[in-house]
């Protein structure tokens, strides 16, 4: 953690992160205007995709979920200086999080960019999208709900597709992947899988 990211995370976490309990919370008090529709990120990295997804979508609630540090020093102090109010974060595993924190039905949407690929054939086991845990997103959503993933990675994006199609209570309007939304920037990952000469697969499911 750089000293600017531990100022931050000294100064503003109070006023940014919902601490974990190992209970269910009513997470959306948390936020100035706990009607808005709800929507979680999880696995941030740094940060400035969030803060930008959010300046584009004020209508929106995010809730950032993020063990690194460092990203959670950097991404406080973006939401300072942009002036956001429609971000918080937990820094905390996010299986546990939606596990015991989050109710039923709570989320109207989850985004996914860029999870860990884990490469290696004997690591897949250690992939995030896995069966288990696409039933507690369903779990977690409400009807209409959308989860949108994005991965530069060909066979984890087919095993994406794979797993939400195995999963009762999710549709693809789309059949297979999808354009990028509007509002989601270009990430520092994205650019360097593009560097490697890495087509980026974007999938979007809808809760039914």
């Amino acid at each position: 953690m750089s000293p600017a990211q531990r100022r931050d995370y000294q100064r503003l976490a109070s006023r940014f992160c919902i601490a974990f309990q190992q209970a269910s919370c009513d997470v959306r008090a948390a936020f100035g205007d706990p009607g808005l529709p709800l929507i979680a990120e999880i696995g941030f990295g740094m940060g400035e995709t969030t803060a930008l997804i959010a300046a584009r979508r004020p209508e929106c609630n995010f809730v950032g979920i993020e063990v690194y540090k460092p990203g959670i020093g950097k991404l406080l102090g973006l939401l300072e200086s942009a002036g956001l109010t429609n971000v918080r974060i937990i820094a905390h595993d996010a299986v546990a999080v939606l596990q015991t924190m989050i109710a039923e039905q709570e989320l109207d949407g989850v985004h996914i960019f860029f999870p860990d690929p884990w490469p290696k054939k004997r690591h897949h086991k250690r992939r995030l999208i896995q069966p288990g845990f696409v039933e507690l997103l369903r779990r977690r959503l409400r009807r209409g709900a959308y989860v949108y993933l994005v991965t530069d990675w060909r066979d984890y994006a087919a095993q994406m597709l794979d797993v939400f199609q195995a999963v009762d209570g999710f549709r693809n309007p789309y059949g297979g992947f999808c354009d990028r939304r509007p509002w989601r920037p270009e990430t520092s990952f994205e650019r360097k899988g593009r560097d490697r000469a890495h087509a980026i697969h974007e999938l979007w499911l809808e809760r039914i």
